[in-house]
């Protein structure tokens, strides 16, 4: 498995990939029919965790370092750039989120019966956060990551949680902006 992910450069663009595919699947979630919008969050997330089962292969943990990285100048001059890559525990945040996701997006099939397109939008918004989290290397795109994922969070909570949402969503939004 490892020479196949070697033959097609897997390392140069899979966590790229793992970050913007979310991202590019918002659009025809959005922009598509209501009736097609879970459809096309769960082929999105379900395309995200095949792509990311390939990193159990591609990390190798004898070597015990962040591996796959990249490295792109962002804000040279404040000293900030896009560095990503993964060890062994961000590994397994990944894949774990990677899992879940798909899994979400099945277990709320019957929950989510209106403004179904912003709901899924929502969770793909906040895929890519959460992955871009676990993948950060500079603590200012850590920073970014998880500002995306605290907004969909927080309207997901506020419009579709259960009774008591607002309460819940404002006190996630005052907790989190404390954090921050």
């Amino acid at each position: 498995m490892t020479e196949f992910l070697d033959s097609i450069g897997y390392g140069q663009w899979i966590l790229h990939a793992l970050v913007v595919l979310p991202l590019l699947g918002v659009a025809p979630v959005l922009l598509g029919p209501e009736s097609s919008a879970k459809w096309t969050a769960l082929a999105v997330t379900t395309l995200e965790l095949v792509l990311s089962l390939g990193l159990w292969w591609a990390l190798d943990p004898a070597r015990g370092t962040i591996q796959l990285g990249s490295n792109t100048d962002w804000i040279p001059a404040w000293g900030i750039s896009y560095r990503v890559g993964i060890d062994g525990i961000s590994l397994v945040m990944v894949l774990l989120t990677t899992l879940l996701m798909p899994l979400s997006v099945l277990g709320s099939w019957r929950y989510i019966t209106r403004q179904e397109r912003g709901f899924y939008a929502l969770m793909l918004t906040l895929l890519t956060g959460l992955v871009g989290v676990f993948i950060a290397l500079d603590l200012f795109v850590f920073y970014v990551f998880f500002e995306i994922m605290l907004i969909p969070m927080y309207f997901i909570i506020g419009i579709w949680g259960g009774a008591n949402r607002l309460y819940a969503a404002i006190k996630f939004f005052i907790y989190t902006m404390a954090g921050s």
